[in-house]
């Protein structure tokens, strides 16, 4: 017996009735059929995958919240992803669900989000024909993009529970509980964030929700996974009083934080560029990279023109706008 037949094996003892088990052809089945691996499960393989890729590297340079921040304890699109993990697997563990195939689908979730997050995302989607979504987008750069164009051939059910990890029902307990751990996530350390940049102040938190939920991040958070473990895996959501607090924390934010002139002051500059990026290489489709004129090549250039926006860090963004845009002093 190898390795990964005991763990897999192990699963069958350990893991509840509702767990998505290693063994699991539907829900294992790849693109591309492979040899299995004889120290690790298919979903510790695509884990690894993803953690490996160039796309997941991308993210420490990618926006959460606060475009591109000047400090070193500002959250960005990967400490998010991070963030998300350690969550999720908290309660699949307390649930007795496949950590593995949980934390897999949150360390891929974000894959394809844009530079300059959900403002860059919402001008792609506005201006190119087939639109954007970054769930969608995260399929397709582990399907088709990463490693040149061959994708990493990850499983139906890594790939399912990302792109149902905003707002749609996934094909496994363990994709539903990443979905709610995303917004734990991001609800909490965003205003954490919020606070250090001085936009917020704890005083300013919804009183009922501070009662339900805690007044620090820990307790909000603590109080939170254990409202999904505890509920338990025949419908994965928090209890009715605890899902209030949270969907009404959250609106707070959205209201407060999320459309906040102090915060977002800078992204009309952002949607210039990615407008004015996408307007050149859509005329000078020459200068993308070949993988992406490949692209071009079997969709249109469009697709190939967003692909490569969507998958550039906001540094390079930037920099790529500066070299094609701003004139250089003669020296």
């Amino acid at each position: 017996m190898t390795v990964r037949e005991r763990t897999e094996q192990n699963e069958k003892l350990i893991l509840c009735d509702d767990a998505c088990l290693s063994t699991d052809e539907a829900m294992t089945k790849r693109r591309k059929d492979e040899e299995k691996c004889p120290y690790r499960t298919d979903f510790q393989r695509d884990r690894d995958r993803i953690l490996h890729c160039n796309s997941f590297r991308r993210l420490k340079r990618k926006t959460q919240v606060f475009l591109s921040p000047v400090g070193d304890h500002y959250r960005t699109r990967l400490t998010h992803t991070l963030e998300v993990a350690q969550i999720a697997r908290t309660m699949a563990r307390g649930m007795r669900l496949n950590e593995d195939l949980t934390e897999a689908i949150a360390l891929g979730h974000d894959l394809g989000h844009s530079p300059f997050g959900h403002c860059g995302e919402r001008v792609l989607d506005e201006i190119c024909p087939h639109g954007f979504k970054h769930y969608v987008q995260s399929v397709r750069v582990a399907e088709r993009i990463e490693k040149g164009g061959l994708g990493l051939n990850l499983t139906h059910a890594v790939l399912n529970g990302i792109i149902c990890h905003t707002n749609m029902e996934a094909a496994t307990k363990e994709g539903n509980i990443v979905r709610l751990a995303d917004t734990i996530a991001y609800i909490n350390h965003d205003i954490e964030d919020s606070i250090r940049a001085g936009i917020l102040h704890n005083e300013d938190l919804p009183e009922d929700c501070v009662r339900v939920l805690g007044d620090t991040k820990t307790k909000r958070i603590t109080m939170l996974i254990a409202s999904v473990v505890e509920h338990g895996t025949q419908n994965i959501d928090f209890f009715p009083e605890i899902r209030k607090a949270h969907d009404d924390l959250r609106s707070f934010m959205f209201e407060n934080v999320y459309t906040n002139p102090d915060a977002k002051h800078e992204e009309e500059k952002a949607e210039l560029l990615v407008k004015k990026l996408y307007a050149y290489f859509k005329e000078h489709s020459d200068k993308m990279p070949e993988e992406y004129r490949n692209i071009m090549q079997e969709s249109d250039a469009d697709q190939a023109v967003c692909d490569y926006i969507s998958g550039m860090s906001d540094g390079y963004a930037v920099d790529l706008y500066t070299e094609l845009f701003v004139p250089k002093f003669w020296r």
